[in-house]
């Protein structure tokens, strides 16, 4: 057993007085030692935090014993060490951003498919497996046959209603990391008339864990020091190539160059000669930071990262 285990989880939930309850939150997470990312909004909470064995279990009990949070699910990672260097807690009037607040994510969700029948559907040639991350995720890895949308962050997908509007009349199966995307996204999908709308309980992360990953193409991208995750154990195929020489690689790291800070995937005997870097102008940053192999900085080294980099996580 590895002595760290990372923890990924949300809940809707109606939380009065989010922001006090922020502060709150952060002082318990601090009390325990964990490290990690907390949205506690007006409509629930969203996180991963890293943290022991015996960290996680309190604060997993904490959440699970507050009424606003019964029921709440969490996907277990155990770690050599922890996937963050720093806690924060956050108060956003979203969970996850998605700039539509007449979703009623409450009552008009898609239906859950457990892992073991997920498996199933997805093969029946009356339905249409939709993935309702942005492009830096899929390209890392997907469903076989997945539709996927060329979108930067989640709030951008109603922008591309258009597209998926000739899928009305299938059978909807609307997938995301961990499922917290999908329950907005189906809803949204609902509301706008889409009848058969069904989406991944637990998300790919659970899936992984419960029915092997099968058919799912790559890695996933997580947002912490990791930056992905292995999936398939079952039948797993590389899907992304390098960047530079077109070699097929899953080798995901962030650009050397802090003020670019671009998540791409370039293989290893790439990245080494590019010394971590997307472009040459990059690898002549002046501030370019030293890569180690890992493709991922501390953020004490990433203080002159873009606007859109640092916040991004805030924004999925």
């Amino acid at each position: 057993m590895k002595p760290f285990q990372t923890l990924l989880f949300y809940k809707y939930a109606r939380v009065d007085n989010a922001e006090a309850y922020k502060d709150q939150h952060l002082a318990f997470c601090k009390s325990l030692n964990l490290m990690g990312r907390v949205l506690i909004g007006d409509e629930g909470i969203n996180g991963t935090v890293s943290g022991t064995i015996d960290s996680c279990k309190q604060y997993m009990d904490y959440l699970s014993n507050d009424a606003r949070f019964a029921g709440i699910e969490f996907k277990i990672d155990e770690e050599d060490a922890p996937s963050f260097s720093k806690m924060h807690v956050r108060y956003k009037k979203e969970i996850v951003h998605f700039g539509q607040p007449d979703v009623n994510v409450w009552e008009m969700t898609g239906r859950y498919l457990e892992p073991d029948e997920w498996q199933k559907q997805m093969h029946d040639p009356d339905a249409v497996v939709i993935d309702m991350r942005n492009k830096v995720e899929w390209e890392a890895g997907k469903f076989k046959n997945a539709v996927t949308l060329d979108v930067d962050t989640f709030r951008d997908i109603p922008n591309h209603l258009d597209e998926l509007e000739q899928y009305k009349d299938k059978k909807i199966l609307a997938y995301c990391t961990g499922g917290i995307r999908c329950e907005k996204a189906t809803a949204f999908l609902i509301q706008k008339g889409f009848k058969n709308v069904f989406h991944l309980h637990g998300g790919i992360i659970r899936y992984g864990k419960e029915a092997g990953g099968k058919d799912f193409d790559g890695k996933c991208y997580v947002f912490d020091n990791r930056l992905t995750v292995d999936v398939n154990t079952v039948n797993p195929e590389i899907i992304s190539h390098c960047r530079r020489c077109n070699t097929p690689s899953v080798h995901f790291i962030n650009c050397a160059n802090p003020e670019c800070n671009e998540h791409f995937i370039l293989c290893e005997t790439c990245a080494t000669e590019m010394e971590g870097s997307c472009s040459e102008e990059c690898k002549s940053h002046p501030r370019r930071r030293i890569y180690d192999g890992t493709g991922y900085y501390q953020k004490h080294n990433q203080e002159y990262q873009t606007e859109k980099a640092r916040k991004k996580w805030m924004m999925e």
